[in-house]
Parts: structure tokens; sequence; C-alpha cells
């Protein structure tokens, strides 16, 4: 059952998240760098508010429910909401050592990761949307 609950739960959050991208692309002529901006800001309130919920005792979920919430739609709309209260919890549990290294890791390893795959992906043989001339890079999804 709780598959299908991160599956159903993913597969909302995604259409969520293209909806937006759509929204924006519409209102603004790009998505990109303000949908993922939207999305990460509504994902990390909302994962923030129910947390803080949670831990008030004031919102009671089972655990399907927390998985389908957190990591199905939540995780279908943003993983940075995710990352985001890791690194809260670390910070407020008391082990702000903790939350700045993962900070860094994530974002370091992150950027460092597109970086190395994109490399080999044009390095063996994919321009990736690249123009002979080494135009800039941009991926519009819409």
């Amino acid at each position: 059952m709780t598959w299908i609950a991160v599956a159903v739960g993913g597969a909302l959050g995604s259409v969520a998240r293209h909806w937006v991208n759509l929204q924006l692309a519409h209102r603004l002529e790009r998505s990109v760098p303000y949908a993922t901006l939207v999305v990460n800001v509504i994902g990390c309130v909302t994962i923030g508010a129910l947390a803080g919920r949670i831990a008030g005792g004031r919102l009671h979920m089972t655990p399907v429910i927390r998985t389908f919430v957190f990591v199905g739609v939540l995780g279908g709309f943003t993983t940075f909401s995710s990352f985001a209260l890791d690194t809260f919890t670390l910070g407020h549990g008391g082990d702000p050592v903790a939350a700045f290294w993962n900070v860094v890791g994530q974002v370091g390893l992150g950027l460092g990761g597109v970086w190395l795959g994109f490399y080999l992906g044009v390095s063996t043989g994919g321009t990736f949307g690249l123009e002979p001339h080494g135009a800039p890079f941009s991926i519009e999804i819409a």
C-alpha cells in the first residue's frame, strides 16, 4: 500500500509542478528559473508547515498518509523541500555542523554531478542542444 501511495502522490506532485511550469511560461514567456524557484518555495513552506503541525501535535497522519504527502506529493513537486527539511531538522536538533555540511554536500555534489553528467554526455557524442560554436545552453521544459 505504501508504494501505491508514493506512486499516486508522486504523479499528483509532478502534474502540479508541470502546471506551475506551464503557467509561468505562459505569463512570463519563460519558466527558467522562476518555476523552479516557485515550486521550491511552495514546497518548503508546505513541508515546514506540515512538519510543524505534526511536531506540535496539531496534525496526525498515518504512516501511509504521511508517506503519500511527504514522499509522494511533495517529492513529485519538489525534492528541494525534503532537502530543506532535513537541513532544518539537523540544525534545529542541535547539529549545526551536520546541517552546514548537508548544504555544502547537496549543493556542491549536485552541481558537480550535473557538470560531470553534462561533460560526459557531450564528450560521448551527445550535443544536448549545444550549437557548434558553443552557444549558451538552456533547457526550457514546457
